[in-house]
């Protein structure tokens, strides 16, 4: 999330933050340069890579686990630099006609955003393999690419004037479908870690949808409220895709679970208020369509009650230490990890609150608070806020996350090792340890 526009509010020092695809690290950017975190622990973030040659990165992106970094730079807008970071070499060096507002990438694809056009290059020898030219107004660079290799979409606002999806096929280079999801211009998109849903929000903030890709049949409506309208800043799935939260400029983070009710069998209603809703639903087909949507959608299944309010922030859904958790990076500068308890939901307590710019060494404050039931045995949430603190932090899975935690003299072993649990040939795989894998070079993109 770019926060370059925002710089003179809250911290002023802090441009950029962002989580990677898979939720393993955090990147930042800042008028002193960038930094890379790994999101191992709860307890610790360790910085796994510092640059300061280059000042006000507003743009920082990083490729899964792997070393392989874009940056832009308020003093070079247009201009995106592709660096190995373990080896401190620089891939490539692009310049585009107008600003750069935002940069995705997945093992396939790099995408650049500019306001009126995307740029989509060959991951692996960073060719232009495609310009979508003369794209609806988006000053803000909105788009969102998938990360899964066999669905590898990109979505973009289809319109600046209503919330329109475009979805396109960025391997096949073609276009696969144009989604109505909202009566508002669009203000946030997120693949599921499959690219079989997107998430969607509008400038009003109040409802997010949940679409089937690439058909784009609605599947779920959720309703982040309906007092006020406000800006939604970021959306983030769950990598089990069963969770989605959405984070905005208020104090709450919102957290969905994506599952299709249940058929309640007819109950006699115990309650006035029973009464009253058996009467709302058994009159829904009688009431305005606008009316039976509002009964229709669902609700938080968890909440992050944030210490602030009026902030540019991003969400995202991991598991750390085996356990899960809500991320959020704020433009105050910290990160704050909350427990979620998959099970029962409800508040998400907050277990540590890190420094991302500055001396990290200041840092911080940690809650004792947990939910427990009296009399009975300690609540997830109990457990994954004093429990299971340091078992797990170091295990990897070198299928699963590629090349996390791996050096740069195994990490050909680790594409073997995918390319057996996928079934594909090594030559599709990003080897970063390999010099003449990416040979410098700098283009002018017209």
């Amino acid at each position: 999330m770019n926060l370059a526009s925002h710089a003179g509010e809250a911290n002023a020092n802090l441009l950029f933050v962002n989580v990677n695809q898979d939720c393993t690290s955090l990147a930042v950017g800042a008028k002193s340069g960038c930094r890379l975190f790994s999101l191992g622990s709860v307890d610790k973030l360790e910085a796994i890579y510092e640059h300061n040659e280059t000042e006000d990165i507003c743009i920082v992106e990083r490729l899964f686990s792997s070393s392989l970094v874009a940056m832009v730079s308020l003093s070079s807008p247009r201009k995106l630099k592709v660096c190995h970071f373990k080896k401190g070499t620089e891939i490539c060096n692009y310049s585009y006609p107008n600003t750069i507002l935002a940069v995705r990438l997945n093992r396939l694809r790099l995408i650049v955003a500019l306001e009126e056009s995307l740029y989509i290059h060959n991951i692996r020898d960073m060719k232009v393999l495609h310009t979508i030219r003369d794209t609806p107004p988006n000053p803000i660079g909105l788009c969102a690419l998938s990360i899964n290799n066999d669905n590898c979409y990109l979505a973009y606002p289809g319109s600046s004037q209503i919330g329109e999806v475009q979805i396109f096929d960025s391997v096949n280079l073609r276009a696969v479908n144009m989604i109505p999801a909202h009566d508002s211009p669009l203000a946030a998109l997120m693949f599921n870690p499959t690219a079989t849903k997107l998430a969607t929000a509008s400038e009003k903030g109040t409802v997010i949808r949940v679409f089937c890709i690439p058909e784009g049949q609605k599947l779920f409506e959720f309703r982040r409220g309906m007092k006020r309208c406000v800006s939604i800043s970021s959306l983030a799935f769950s990598a089990d895709s069963v969770f989605l939260s959405a984070s905005s400029n208020t104090e709450t983070v919102h957290i969905f679970k994506l599952e299709t009710p249940r058929d309640k069998p007819n109950e006699e209603p115990a309650s006035w208020m029973g009464y009253v809703s058996k009467a709302l639903m058994s009159s829904a087909s009688y009431l305005p369509s606008q009316v039976t949507d509002v009964f229709n959608q669902g609700r938080a299944f968890a909440i992050v009650k944030l210490p602030f309010a009026g902030l540019k922030n991003i969400c995202a859904l991991a598991t750390i230490q085996k356990l899960p958790r809500v991320l959020v990076a704020s433009q105050d500068g910290y990160l704050y990890i909350y427990n979620l308890d998959p099970a029962e939901g409800g508040d998400c307590t907050l277990l540590k609150q890190h420094r991302l710019i500055g001396d990290m060494s200041c840092e911080v404050r940690e809650t004792d608070k947990t939910f427990t039931k009296p009399g009975g045995p300690p609540t997830f949430a109990a457990a994954a806020a004093s429990g299971n603190r340091t078992e797990g932090t170091t295990e990897r899975n070198v299928v699963e996350d590629y090349t996390e935690g791996l050096d740069e003299g195994t990490c050909a072993t680790a594409d073997l090792l995918v390319a057996a649990r996928e079934n594909t040939p090594t030559q599709d795989m990003l080897k970063l340890d390999d010099d003449n894998e990416f040979p410098p070079m700098t283009h002018d993109v017209p």
